[in-house]
């Protein structure tokens, strides 16, 4: 009986007829799936079709890897982990837990994906970034850096998450829009259109920000409130409750807007000022 040590001492196994990688005798692998001289599967993982793991690349625990997906390059696919389509995990990158990353999806350069996590798509997932919970990643939109998606937030479209940046709750993220910086944007908020989010601005509640709208620097926009057309909030202002800014308005410095308080065209709030009730600026 030929064995192997995978780590926790030798166990049955055999080298891939297609490939030469070690692979358990608990495992499935197919005739038709690659497994690279120093690539490893091991427990009880599966590989089929014409799944590729080369260059290092663990596959192991319960984790699935096939259709034509590759997992190269020091990847580690495990737990209950499903790796299909056209996937790419690669360079270092890990995909744990129940998540699953499929379409042409890529997750690369020490990026974690795990929990009940989704990317799919055409979405990158890349750099020290992380997707878990049952957060999903979807169509073109790129998480790098070491921007964190959590909970039940959803970034899609050709939105991207950089920075330092934390998307969670129920959070959505999409259109052409950028989170980046220290930003968090929060519980029910949405970032869409081309909105820009960025610095150490924080989005939260039902709040909206959208269109060409900015908020930056220490800028909080939370409530029921709505920030969008070519506006922008930032220094440390507050859009709050119900309040809206919109066309190409600015608030900013120490201002608040709040109440039911609507600031609109070529406005400006700014300094130590207060805009509340059912105001119009």
């Amino acid at each position: 009986m030929t064995t192997f040590d995978f780590g926790n001492g030798p166990v049955p196994a055999h080298q891939h007829p297609n490939g030469g990688g070690w692979v358990a005798d608990t495992t499935t692998v197919s005739e038709t799936a690659y497994v690279g001289p120093n690539a490893r599967v091991f427990d009880n993982a599966k590989v089929y079709a014409n799944a590729v793991v080369d260059d290092d690349a663990w596959v192991y625990g319960n984790a699935e890897v096939y259709d034509n997906a590759v997992v190269t390059v020091n990847a580690r696919v495990y737990g209950h982990a499903v790796v299909s389509g056209n996937a790419r995990v690669y360079n270092n990158a890990w995909v744990s837990g129940n998540a699953w990353v499929y379409g042409t999806a890529m997750v690369t350069v020490n990026a974690k994906v795990f929990g009940n996590a989704w990317v799919y798509g055409n979405a990158v997932v890349t750099d020290y970034a992380r997707v878990y919970g049952n957060a999903w990643v979807s169509d073109y939109a790129k998480v790098f850096d070491d921007a964190v998606v959590i909970g039940n937030a959803r970034v899609y479209g050709h939105a991207v998450v950089s920075g330092y940046a934390v998307v969670s709750g129920n959070a959505w993220v999409s259109g052409h829009a950028a989170v980046s910086g220290h930003t968090m944007v929060t519980c029910d908020a949405r970032v869409s259109g081309n909105a820009r989010v960025s610095g150490n601005a924080m989005v939260s509640g039902n709040a909206r920000v959208s269109g060409n709208a900015m908020a930056f620097g220490n800028a909080e926009v939370s409530g029921d409130a709505m920030v969008f057309d070519d506006a922008w909030v930032f220094g440390k202002a507050m859009v709050i409750e119900g309040a809206k800014v919109f066309g190409q308005a600015r608030v900013f410095e120490d201002a608040k807007v709040f109440g039911k308080a609507m600031v609109e065209g070529t406005a400006v709030v700014n300094g130590d000022a207060e805009v509340c009730s059912r105001g119009y600026f």
